[in-house]
């Protein structure tokens, strides 16, 4: 992962062939009759081939938002307000539709957060699977043959640990755990080389959530693609995740590798995060975060967090802190470090 400025993309020695994703000061806002929600906020950051970076904050925060907005799939009254989303030097805020359906799957693809909502109820699963495939079929090329797709979907459904027969069930034969993994299968059946993953363990089991990691894993280092993952579980994003970006009332507040950010946390938001996880080593009163996410129509001045950061000064309560590059390929966004700021 480069740490990437809010305002501006900057990276020392790198080229942007080595990136799978660049995001350059997105915006993504909501009309409502009360105002504008600013649900994601000028974040920028970039995302290299075969990396798996994972978002991470309370909800609210602006991460499914984000991942939707990276897939074009944002709808009314959302809408990217600005910024720009480079997917192999092209930008995908400017792509028209059926530019955005021809890479669907085929260059980028989403695992949804609950599978259930995602199938169709009435068609079967091996079906569904074929539906997206010709779905993205790029304009001028021709479909497959009925044979070499129901061939494509018993190799999909394998390579997620399903038996080829489950193409013939429908969603609610399935369990939550088979669902996600069919849901896996859709996304990888065009091999894409990123995956956005939208808390892909939701409403699952622990032991469920450690399966479909481990697969989602396997899957991702068999395409050798990027994924990037949407996540609140702080302890299963840290057995994956190479990369780990902390979002707070619509924007990146920290940006470090997994060892260095739970190690070292920079930002008082990611300090309490880390804090609050239980931990079987060590016994301690358990502590949470005091406090709400504050409305993102009603942003308090300065810094978003400042109601409830225990390291608050008077500047915060006046001046928004901007994101700032720091030593060990780090990025925060905290009036604490400016003098560790690399020009």
């Amino acid at each position: 992962m480069v740490v990437a400025d809010q305002e501006t993309i900057t990276d020392s020695g790198s080229s942007d062939d080595e990136f799978a994703l660049r995001v350059e000061d997105l915006q993504v806002y909501y009309g409502t009759p009360r105002g504008t929600v600013k649900a994601v906020d000028g974040v920028s950051f970039n995302l290299r081939q075969g990396e798996r970076f994972a978002l991470v904050g309370e909800s609210g925060s602006g991460k499914s938002t984000l991942a939707m907005a990276i897939m074009r799939l944002t709808r009314e009254p959302g809408h990217i307000a600005g910024g720009h989303i480079y997917l192999n030097g092209r930008d995908v805020v400017e792509m028209r539709e059926r530019e955005i359906r021809d890479i669907r799957l085929r260059e980028m693809a989403l695992v949804p957060q609950g599978a259930m909502n995602s199938l169709n109820p009435v068609m079967r699963v091996g079906d569904q699977i074929i539906d997206g495939i010709l779905d993205h079929v790029p304009s001028g090329e021709s479909a497959p043959n009925k044979a070499r797709l129901n061939e494509r979907v018993h190799e999909l459904l394998e390579r997620v640990g399903l038996d080829p027969a489950v193409s013939r069930l429908h969603p609610h034969e399935l369990s939550g755990g088979m669902k996600q993994r069919v849901a896996m299968a859709i996304a990888i059946s065009l091999d894409p080389n990123i995956i956005v993953a939208d808390e892909p363990t939701s409403a699952l089991d622990v032991v469920v959530q450690r399966q479909i990691m481990q697969t989602l894993g396997r899957l991702q280092e068999g395409l050798e693609a990027a994924v990037l993952l949407v996540g609140h579980d702080m302890g299963l994003v840290a057995q994956f995740a190479d990369t780990i970006g902390v979002m707070y009332a619509g924007k990146l507040v920290e940006v470090g590798s997994v060892p260095d950010v739970f190690k070292d946390p920079r930002h008082p938001y990611t300090k309490l995060l880390i804090e609050s996880l239980p931990s079987f080593d060590i016994s301690r009163k358990f502590i949470g975060i005091p406090g709400m996410q504050p409305a993102l129509l009603n942003l308090p001045p300065g810094c978003s967090f400042n109601p409830r950061c225990p390291s608050v000064h008077d500047r915060c309560y006046r001046e928004v802190p901007e994101y700032l590059s720091i030593a060990g390929n780090r990025g925060v966004a905290c009036h604490l470090y400016e003098e560790e700021a690399i020009p």
